[in-house]
């Protein structure tokens, strides 16, 4: 398949607390960094997303006393999993998996960096309200079309898709270029959330 040169390829969260080992484990992280470099390859125009947490971060349990990871809480903008800590700045777990080979990558865009908001998706956080610059980035580069593989496909990646296509882009995600978490129907429930939102579903396959 010809890949537009106004399509990008947005890679999220592939970093070394992500995949097996490491603090927020994705249960196969590791496997799918073969394909990604693959894909990579095919694409001029390449973004790289990155969780880059402060230290004591309002979304890690360890900042709430008398709760746990994975609890659900109230924060002035919503509901918040707590989770371990993971991707603190300047760490060896928020750095990329070693095996990422993406040398011509245009831009890394750091998110969860606002120590009491959250950030799953790279273009808006979990206020809804503050963007991160990556739709704004992309269409000043003349990008219509987003293709996401990475690291959680039920939470980083969908909230991506979905986000890329509020703001107007034609989404897809590579399902077999990402792992789930998949707690308490978390996958199943992402999955008919991104396509009630027409983000395109495909595989690897279909551009390779």
């Amino acid at each position: 398949m010809q890949i537009s040169p106004r399509t990008a390829l947005l890679v999220i969260d592939v970093q070394n607390d992500f995949i097996p080992g490491g603090q927020l484990a994705v249960p196969e992280g590791d496997q799918i960094v073969p394909l990604i470099n693959r894909l990579g390859g095919l694409f001029k125009q390449v973004v790289i997303a990155q969780d880059w947490h402060p230290s004591g971060h309002a979304s890690f349990a360890s900042s709430h006393p008398g709760h746990q990871p994975y609890e659900v809480i109230q924060l002035p903008y919503g509901e918040q999993v707590l989770w371990p800590e993971h991707c603190v700045q300047g760490t060896a777990g928020a750095e990329f998996h070693p095996e990422l080979n993406l040398p011509h990558a245009q831009l890394i865009i750091r998110k969860g960096c606002n120590p009491d908001i959250d950030s799953y998706s790279a273009f808006l956080e979990a206020d809804r309200c503050t963007t991160t610059g990556l739709a704004g980035y992309l269409k000043e580069r003349g990008i219509d079309t987003v293709y996401m593989v990475g690291l959680a496909l039920d939470f980083c990646v969908m909230f991506s898709a979905l986000d890329a296509r509020a703001a107007g882009f034609n989404a897809f995600v590579v399902l077999d270029a990402c792992r789930a978490i998949d707690r308490d129907g978390s996958l199943a429930a992402a999955m008919e959330r991104m396509q009630t939102a027409g983000v395109g579903l495909i595989q690897s396959n279909q551009l390779i």
